[in-house]
Parts: structure tokens; sequence; C-alpha cells
């Protein structure tokens, strides 16, 4: 594969599983891959689960002023510096629109009633400051329980046309596997690749988004519209054969 100038990211279901930590394996390809280009990394959640998730276990020496960090879908961008992280960017809802927000997400689970389990597993509302995420069996769901709930979207797209109807002012998205986000209107992964492209002033087609939902109807599929070259992978597994292939290692 020859080296794209960007390398972005998607992080469940791509760089880790779920929710899961980042495998010291791919902790080691992707410091080799901030050694030699810039590395950006995608994602619904918001940096404290970026951190317990994935920063944690980077190599501390890694090249972090090469890394991206874009939570809540690109509603805030992050970039390191003299050791923290600092905002770029932040699309930060207002206590007035988060509270719509969460008042629409009730209703609209309620009228459409896809919920079997009512005690759940944790919140299923989260408030992460620039995005509302609704996560139908609870933030702390096991993972084969999230991946048998609703692997053809049917059940959350219901919920997303119900939700388009109540709140239309606002950016409304299937996510992971089982949750809905919403963010400020026209802020998604999409917007988050248009800056990259501006910031290091590439065309699109010279940066490359990885991702295991850019199928039509997936979380990462409307990066496409931007002109990105997109590989699609079934998981970490993938991913890593993808960096290795990209760094030029058997």
């Amino acid at each position: 594969m020859d080296k794209p100038n960007v390398v972005v990211f998607d992080l469940d279901g791509t760089l880790t599983e779920s929710k899961q930590s980042l495998t010291a394996q791919m902790a080691g390809v992707l410091k080799k891959l901030l050694n030699q280009i810039p590395v950006a990394v995608m994602s619904g959640a918001d940096l404290p689960q970026f951190e317990k998730q994935f920063l944690a276990f980077l190599p501390p020496d890694s090249n972090l002023p090469n890394l991206y960090l874009f939570p809540t879908n690109a509603a805030r961008c992050l970039t390191y510096k003299d050791g923290v992280w600092l905002a770029v960017y932040s699309y930060s809802f207002t206590k007035e629109e988060k509270d719509k927000i969460i008042e629409a997400v009730n209703k609209a689970v309620n009228t459409v009633s896809v919920i079997e389990d009512k005690k759940g597993y944790g919140e299923r509302i989260e408030d992460r400051g620039e995005q509302i995420t609704w996560s139908a069996l609870g933030q702390e769901a096991p993972l084969v329980l999230k991946a048998q709930w609703d692997p053809d979207h049917k059940k959350r797209e219901r919920i997303r046309e119900e939700l388009a109807c109540l709140i239309p002012e606002f950016q409304i998205s299937i996510g992971g596997a089982t949750s809905i986000d919403i963010t400020r209107k026209n802020i998604s992964k999409k917007s988050g690749v248009v800056w990259l492209s501006k910031h290091f002033n590439f065309d699109p087609n010279q940066m490359l988004y990885v991702g295991d939902a850019l199928f039509p109807g997936g979380n990462d599929a409307e990066v496409k519209e931007t002109g990105i070259k997109t590989s699609q992978v079934s998981g970490p597994a993938d991913t890593l054969i993808l960096i290795k292939e990209i760094l030029k290692e058997p």
C-alpha cells in the first residue's frame, strides 16, 4: 500500500474492540506510524474514554504531537503540546440545548418502544459535553449483548427518524453497536476529515480513513463524501495487518 499523508482511524471496532483496551501489539505499530506520519483517531467516545481505552496504553515515548484526537464524533479536536492535550475547537451544548435533547430522546425511545430490558447496564443517556449519547442497553452492557441487539441498525434507525422530527436542528447519528449520538448540526466525522484536510493543506484523497462501519448506513460512511481514501476493516486484527502494510512490515 502507498503511504498516505495522514491516516485517520475509527476507535471502537477498528483500533480496539468496543470500549476495550488497546493491545500492546496495536500500540507498538501505532508508535511506529506516529514517527512517520500524522495520525488521527475519531470516535463518539469522550476524552475520558479515550484516556482509559487508548492513550493509557500507548508507549510513553510515542510521538504524541503527531496525534490528533477527535472525541464526540469530531465535535472536539485535541492536540498535544508541552505535556497536555489542548482543545483546538469544541462545539459544546448549552444547558438549554442539553435539556431539550434529553427530553426528545426520552420521548422518542418511549414512542418507538424497542427496549425489552428496562433495567439495562448502567446509564442509558450520557452527557459528553459536545454530544448527548443514548445507549440502548446502558453504557456498561456486555459486548456479546451489544453485538446482538441491533446489528442491522433497524431499531436505531426508527429512533433516529423520530428524533429527526423532534429536534431537526441537531445532527443525529447512529454510532457504535447500540448507541445514537447527537451533536450540533453538520458536526460529524466528515467535518473532522474536512478540518484535517484544511489543517495540513492536503487533498482528502491523499489521506486514508480506516473504519469498521464504512458500509451504507454505517457510522463511518459519511467520510466518503469528502473524497478521502477509505479502508473497511472487520476489526482490530484487520487494522493491525493494514498498518503493517503501510509501514512495509512483514
